[in-house]
């Protein structure tokens, strides 16, 4: 029986970003499959065309960038409600934010009597500690907000995973897109079980992808078990190394570059993405004198997994940060081996398929990717083949969701 889901998320979808590339998967997957999909977000800044399957709530600036908040006050109730009534009713919330997006996904469900699947994309608590001057304060707000919108009994959330914990006690189900970030979950007793789900991969354009690897493989490098080309067998002079993500403190991109000039490297490296710290980004690359840096820019989706299929190495360079790692496993998928400072993405990946960094410092890092370039140009190193790319397609993914989703629905039934 096909479903109505309202997924609630606290950025567009045509945004920048992690989350907003896997729910657009799980939105053009569940709809594959028969199922209707209505995405709730703030609006985009800049003018667009309407689309049907999108209900953009009022929204104000969230910084200087392309993201938006909204309030959940009864403003932004009355048109939500007004646009869900011009919809098919909804079987089930699922939520994936963790701030305005979330309270207004609960607050609904509240309203309709509906069930909840929440996956918990960010890990607020670095979040905040990262790009916050007082982040206790912040936490404190954030806790009284949510205690007030939600009409929760008892003291206000004082920590971030409290504030996650007093959403999640109102959810039939929580999914993680990572062991240990489930695992930290479970840990800091925020929900239990915590359901891994990974983010996936587009299956169309991820098979031709491979596809072109596989036949052009015979005159580029030799095939490996998962039909990409072992990397490990093709010299190449000047490594070419890819990052992306947002140019952020916590993705520690000033770090990685840092690294690049101290190491000393002579590689190609070009970076994807923006924001903030692009000037201070663009001051130190232009001081180093032995690689070639290119700042790209934003780019499609598929231009982006080409490029990671292109790259001799993914660099991720943010620590603690990430609930997954997303492009690490997209680039394994592909063929692409990373160059690793956060060592806890690494337990989802094949063992020996990524070079790991010594130290959390820019030494550490240097060396790592003296390591790295050095193996990409004589013909050794890490290899991807033992990882099975179409265990990552974003079919497999819905299908797991798909389970939760109807277990909820059963949870609900039993209870009403």
């Amino acid at each position: 029986m096909p479903l109505h889901v309202a997924i609630f998320i606290d950025q567009h979808s045509e945004t920048l970003g992690g989350m907003q590339t896997s729910v657009r998967l799980q939105k053009k997957f569940l709809e594959r499959l028969g199922h209707r999909v209505t995405l709730v977000s703030p609006a985009l800044r800049h003018r667009h065309d309407a689309d049907p399957y999108i209900i953009e709530l009022p929204s104000i600036p969230a910084g200087p960038g392309e993201y938006a908040m909204f309030v959940p006050n009864g403003f932004t109730r009355a048109v939500l409600d007004r646009e869900l009534a011009k919809r098919p009713p909804l079987d089930l919330i699922h939520i994936q934010g963790d701030f305005w997006a979330a309270i207004a996904g609960y607050q609904l469900a509240d309203r309709r009597r509906l069930p909840v699947v929440h996956t918990m994309h960010n890990n607020v608590h670095v979040g905040i500690e990262a790009t916050m001057p007082v982040p206790k304060v912040v936490v404190r707000g954030l806790g009284e907000w949510q205690k007030r919108s939600l009409g929760l009994r008892g003291p206000a959330a004082s920590t971030a995973w409290e504030f996650l914990g007093n959403f999640a006690q109102r959810a039939n189900a929580v999914t993680a897109p990572s062991s240990h970030f489930a695992q930290l979950l479970e840990d800091e007793q925020v929900f239990q079980p915590v359901r891994v789900v990974s983010n996936g991969l587009d299956d169309d354009i991820a098979t031709e992808l491979l596809s072109g690897a596989s036949s052009q493989a015979s005159t580029t490098f030799p095939i490996s078990s998962n039909g990409v080309g072992s990397r490990e067998a093709e010299k190449r002079a000047r490594p070419r190394l890819s990052w992306t993500g947002r140019f952020s403190q916590e993705k520690r991109l000033l770090p990685f570059l840092e690294a690049v000039k101290l190491s000393g490297i002579d590689a190609d490296i070009h970076i994807f993405g923006g924001g903030a710290l692009q000037k201070q980004a663009e001051a130190i690359a232009g001081s180093i004198t032995t690689a070639t840096v290119h700042f790209r820019g934003s780019v499609p989706y598929p231009t982006m997994l080409r490029e990671l299929q292109l790259a001799d190495a993914l660099v991720q360079t943010s620590i603690g940060f990430e609930s997954q790692g997303m492009t690490v496993f997209e680039a394994a998928a592909l063929g692409t081996p990373s160059i690793l400072a956060d060592h806890r993405i690494a337990a989802d990946l094949p063992e020996g398929s990524m070079w790991l960094t010594t130290s959390d410092d820019v030494a550490g890092l240097a060396h790592a990717l003296e390591t790295a370039t050095a193996d990409i140009s004589n013909g050794s190193g890490p290899s991807t083949a033992a990882y099975d790319p179409t265990s990552f397609f974003q079919s497999a993914k819905t299908e797991l969701m798909l389970e939760l989703y109807r277990e909820a629905l059963g949870q609900r039934a039993s209870t009403s």
